[in-house]
């Protein structure tokens, strides 16, 4: 194990053993914060590895109204090259508003994102989106413009399937479809299953994902199929 890899361990052990409590909930219940952190044995974002196949940490922290507007930031390390440089870090600030349409259990989410990598030249970009949920099923949409900092539009289309099994154990399937407007970039499916249940306090997470050939034909071996565990905690 490198020294990298080993101090992001040891840092990782560490915030997910300090649960000092940070969640909070204004008296009359209009505001509220949260916070979490994670480490995982790889983060795989829409198919394949932002992290080189190694660990990441994670963790996040959000603010919500009573009325549905909520806005936070979420970061993680990472491993690739954007423009030349090395991206070692990926934060993310997000805002949007969710809720539902009347009692009809059918609810919404839409909002932005934008994507920061400290320390590089050119490579932050932007994202809307929007989803539906209802039941055990969810869809969604993201778009943007200027995908991976660049001047291209990219629609990502993603599906959903939730299910609470015995014993306290969730299922989690989904699948996604990413389509680029770029010439010569081919769209790319990705899928994921996984099970993950709340012990002693922390969540634990296994999940399956893969590409399509088209995907791991774009992304080399970053985005070969795996197993990915994860560990986190709410604060």
């Amino acid at each position: 194990m490198n020294l990298n890899k080993l101090s992001t361990l040891l840092a990782a052990t560490a915030l997910l053993a300090t649960s000092s409590a940070m969640a909070w909930e204004s008296e009359d219940g209009q505001h509220s914060t949260s916070a979490s952190v994670a480490l995982g044995s790889d983060y795989m974002w829409r198919g394949y590895s932002q992290t080189d196949n190694e660990i990441a940490i994670s963790g996040s922290f959000d603010y919500g109204h009573s009325s549905g507007i909520y806005l936070g930031v979420w970061g993680s390390n990472v491993d690739f090259e954007i423009n030349d440089e090395q991206a070692h870090a990926e934060v993310d600030i997000y805002a949007g508003y969710s809720s539902e349409f009347g009692t009809s259990g059918i609810a919404y989410d839409i909002g932005f994102l934008r994507y920061l990598y400290p320390g590089t030249d050119g490579g932050d970009w932007n994202e809307l989106y929007a989803s539906l949920s209802y039941s055990f099923f969810s869809a969604g949409i993201a778009h943007t413009d200027d995908v991976y900092g660049g001047d291209e539009d990219a629609t990502y289309y993603s599906a959903g399937f939730d299910y609470d099994l015995p014993y306290d154990v969730a299922l989690s399937a989904g699948i996604g479809y990413y389509d680029y407007d770029e010439t010569g970039v081919e769209e790319q499916t990705d899928y994921r299953i996984g099970v993950s249940k709340e012990f002693i306090g922390f969540g634990f997470d296994l999940t399956y994902t893969a590409m399509d050939n088209d995907g791991e034909n774009a992304n080399g071996n970053v985005a070969d199929d795996r197993l990915v565990f994860t560990i986190s905690n709410s604060l």
